[in-house]
């Protein structure tokens, strides 16, 4: 992927995205094959690391599975409604995107698969300016507070993007992570949250902020709990290990108020070396599901 960054008279960062190189091709099954066509699109670095050293296809298979299910907001439903909408998006993209090449391949396809359609839409039929001249597009979508335009300077109907008014990367990676945001409140639709590894302790230390957090009182103290599901990897290996673990937090008021995060410990013995941890958390009492993969050294 080319990046371009320039930064404008009002201080926005602008950015400019080309087709990515393509990376080298792996001997699949049918159905890996079929998988890794579209789900790359969402896939992590980490992910596609581990996806590409899987050594059969019944490690890839469970992959899959992993895959779809830690992007479920709601495990509880019948659907998968992070797959569902994604793989209408794919349709959509390739039904409505296609210049020259599928839609998911085209910059206006690939936005839109990770963040849906645009809530406002502006049209140019000439513009002219430092990205050159030619139709221009703009898609607006308010519950990111982005601004992304398009132009198309071959006049061939191929839009490409050439500025970014907000945080896009971020979007596209809680995207990638299974962030659903339809329907949802911009400002609690992900959690974010930190990990490191104590090697002395032998521990896994997550740390919440607490600033964005709602919390249930009772007695006096305010209260959340959290459900945790650790998936492990090996970097450069397919060995995968997983473990479940639950915790709360409770505390004075004033004490909260002091404090920037909520930071909890979960044993575990770290081989040598890197390891990519991917941490699925869960609060209970509607504080959401969040995800975020980490590499830690031992």
């Amino acid at each position: 992927m080319k990046l371009r960054t320039w930064i404008g008279t009002a201080g926005v960062i602008v950015l400019g995205m080309t087709a990515c190189a393509p990376p080298i091709e792996l001997q699949l099954d049918p159905e890996s094959k079929v998988f890794f066509e579209t789900a790359r699109l969402v896939m992590t670095g980490e992910e596609e690391d581990i996806f590409r050293h899987l050594p059969d296809a019944e490690s890839r298979k469970e992959f899959m599975a992993d895959f779809w299910a830690k992007r479920d907001p709601d495990p509880t439903s019948v659907t998968n409604e992070f797959k569902e909408e994604f793989e209408k998006r794919i349709e959509y993209a390739n039904k409505h995107f296609n210049e020259g090449r599928r839609g998911m391949n085209t910059d206006r396809g690939r936005i839109y698969i990770y963040l849906g359609p645009p809530e406002k839409t502006e049209y140019y039929p000439l513009a002219q300016d430092d990205f050159g001249s030619g139709a221009d597009l703009w898609w607006i979508y308010y519950r990111y507070d982005l601004g992304i335009e398009f132009r198309d300077t071959r006049n061939t109907n191929s839009f490409e993007m050439v500025q970014v008014l907000g945080n896009l990367m971020q979007a596209m990676e809680e995207a990638k992570l299974g962030a659903v945001f339809q329907n949802q409140d911009a400002a609690g639709r992900y959690l974010d949250f930190d990990a490191s590894y104590n090697a002395s302790r032998r521990e896994i230390v997550v740390s919440i902020p607490v600033k964005k957090l709602n919390f249930k009182e009772e007695e006096g103290l305010l209260k959340a709990a959290f459900d945790f599901e650790f998936f492990l990897y090996k970097t450069g290996g397919a060995k995968k290990e997983k473990f479940t673990a639950s915790q709360s937090f409770s505390g004075k008021p004033e004490d909260v108020e002091k404090s920037r995060a909520m930071v909890f410990s979960f044993p575990y013995d770290l081989p040598p070396g890197k390891t990519y941890v991917d941490i699925i958390l869960i609060g209970k009492d509607g504080l959401g599901k969040s995800r975020k993969i980490f590499t830690l050294k031992n």
